[in-house]
């Protein structure tokens, strides 16, 4: 793998941590309200995928090895972002303007304990790849001072 492809990697998860942490906040923002398109709001997430691996052009063991774990080395692409189908949480509120006729409130499915521990991960993921893009860049400065030599 080049220092461009795990860059691309790691850039890869950056954008798609950065957008699950854009979402939870979201479903954190929204997490009381009532009148959205068709009822309270839903519950969103982001849903990822793998990208196929890219073969490396020497043929070696490592590169055998690599080749043969699926879906490694190509980083992650986000295939959508979907509402939860699970069921508004309803709140007995008669005095609430979007009750209905029993007194009923529709409040969104969104667990606010479930957002941050989404948003704890995402970010600790996003640093993770932080942390492998100053790596990768510290290996190309290393190899560019050992050419200087």
């Amino acid at each position: 793998m080049s220092a461009f492809s795990a860059l691309a990697v790691s850039a890869s998860g950056l954008t798609a941590q950065r957008l699950r942490m854009e979402v939870a906040a979201q479903n954190l923002a929204n997490a009381s309200t009532t009148r959205s398109t068709g009822g309270p709001y839903r519950r969103r997430q982001v849903v990822l995928a793998s990208l196929a691996s890219e073969v490396l052009p020497v043929e070696t063991p490592f590169a055998r090895f690599l080749s043969a774990a699926e879906g490694t080395g190509g980083g992650v692409a986000v295939v959508g972002i979907v509402e939860d189908s699970s069921p508004p949480r309803l709140v007995y509120e008669p005095g609430h303007p979007d009750a209905d006729a029993r007194g009923f409130v529709a409040y969104p499915n969104v667990n606010p304990l479930l957002e941050m521990v989404d948003l704890i991960a995402a970010r600790r993921a996003y640093e993770a790849n932080v942390v492998a893009i100053e790596a990768t860049k510290a290996m190309v400065l290393r190899s560019l001072d050992i050419v200087r030599g």
